[in-house]
């Protein structure tokens, strides 16, 4: 089986970017059982034209249906998976054992892949699931590739790991700090990612003294996990048996998801095409260095990163690039482009345009025409719809980013 690069889809602009850059899979969460409350997530009409306009392409999707139900929650999931079931999804993504075995009785024929919020770490438990019907599990974050590779060599399950994107502080996600601090539970699809703000320590009889835990005398990032980026490591992982390799980020912004798919996408082509004679294009990770992320860490895959998998320096997020807008459309004729505005840009500004399946290029924005015609000076409104020449025809959902 060709590996898989699986991408997130926050909403359904974010699935049409994740596809048309190259995903082979995407997974989203609908109205019910998903552990992302603050994506856009789908409901049950824009569920159907998703998985329509995968379909087109060739690509699969899948649902997370992945939360830790109470009972109240299993009183809606029979009609939850028919509704699903009826737009016709690929599997659902769960992670309690009871949810597991309503879906095996409820929809047998529905492929159900294991979250990785089940914390599968050792061969043994993941025989568990595959003797239970379970065709996918999500491996745990916290796997060496020599834990991997064990793994692969006892069972013939798929296998589907995490290669980019946010890394939890907590054991495989399973996280109470949120709930503790503000009542929402980030195992109920609610997190507040409280992990991510910024902490400095107090001694009990000096309340108004702030101490930095390190040299950064405004306190510091204490649980902020560094990035997860494994793109260098496609041969190693391939290799490994690695059946799905998952991006995270269905809140992450549709320019991320358009450059980090691309990258992964042309990468793992790369090898699979010559695997002999692969090289690591730097293009790559330059790429995906130009969406805002933390510093990248390559997690466990060779073992405990203990500090180093952790970030200390003052600035969290870093990017080289801003997205600014959205190709809608272009007109051949004029060689106008209708963009919808993302971040503020103006006549001037340096962009780059990132094209699904095409090269990227640079060029000024010499004009910016309103939806009127008329010329303005730039575009400051959110969701505003102005016209921009390019230089070069691109099709829709192409990426404008200033720099």
């Amino acid at each position: 089986m060709k590996p898989e690069l699986l991408a997130p889809a926050g909403n359904l602009e974010k699935l049409k970017v994740a596809v048309l850059y190259g995903a082979d899979a995407v997974y989203l969460g609908g109205r019910h059982f998903g552990l992302r409350a603050g994506a856009g997530n789908f409901s049950e009409e824009e569920m159907a034209e998703g998985v329509r306009f995968a379909r087109e392409k060739g690509v699969r999707v899948y649902v997370t249906v992945n939360i830790f139900a109470h009972n109240r929650d299993l009183e809606q999931l029979p009609a939850y998976l028919d509704a699903i079931c009826t737009v016709g999804v690929d599997g659902v993504i769960v992670s309690d054992p009871g949810i597991v075995d309503l879906v095996r009785k409820l929809q047998p024929g529905l492929p159900v892949h294991l979250s990785t919020q089940a914390n599968t770490t050792n061969w043994a438990s993941a025989r568990f699931w595959e003797e239970r019907g379970i065709s996918r599990i999500i491996l745990a974050r916290e796997l060496s590739l020599e834990e991997i590779k064990e793994i692969r060599g006892k069972l013939g399950v798929e296998l589907e790991v995490f290669v980019h994107g946010a890394m939890c502080m907590a054991y495989s996600g399973r996280c109470l700090l949120s709930n503790y601090l503000t009542g929402r539970d980030a195992n109920r699809g609610d997190c507040a990612q409280s992990c991510r703000w910024r902490y400095s320590l107090v001694e009990e009889k000096r309340p108004d003294e702030y101490l930095p835990v390190e040299e950064d005398d405004r306190g510091t990032y204490i649980l902020g996990s560094r990035d997860l980026c494994l793109i260098e490591h496609i041969p190693e992982l391939v290799r490994a048996g690695v059946n799905s390799f998952k991006i995270e980020g269905r809140m992450k912004s549709a320019n991320y998801v358009a450059g980090v798919v691309k990258a992964y996408r042309e990468a793992l082509d790369a090898y699979l095409r010559a695997p002999d004679n692969y090289r690591f294009n730097a293009a790559w990770m330059e790429e995906i260095s130009k969406v805002s992320h933390r510093r990248y860490t390559t997690g466990f895959l060779f073992g405990n990163p203990g500090v180093a998998g952790q970030h200390y320096e003052g600035e969290i997020y870093l990017r080289s690039h801003t997205f600014v807008g959205l190709v809608k459309s272009y007109d051949q004729k004029t060689g106008l482009a209708l963009v919808e505005q993302r971040n503020r840009f103006t006549v001037g500004d340096k962009v780059e345009i990132l094209v699904p399946g095409g090269d990227n290029f640079k060029q000024r924005v010499v004009f910016i025409y309103d939806e009127e015609g008329h010329p303005v000076t730039s575009a400051p409104h959110p969701r505003q719809l102005v016209r921009v020449p390019l230089e070069r025809p691109v099709p829709p959902y192409s990426i404008i980013r200033s720099y």
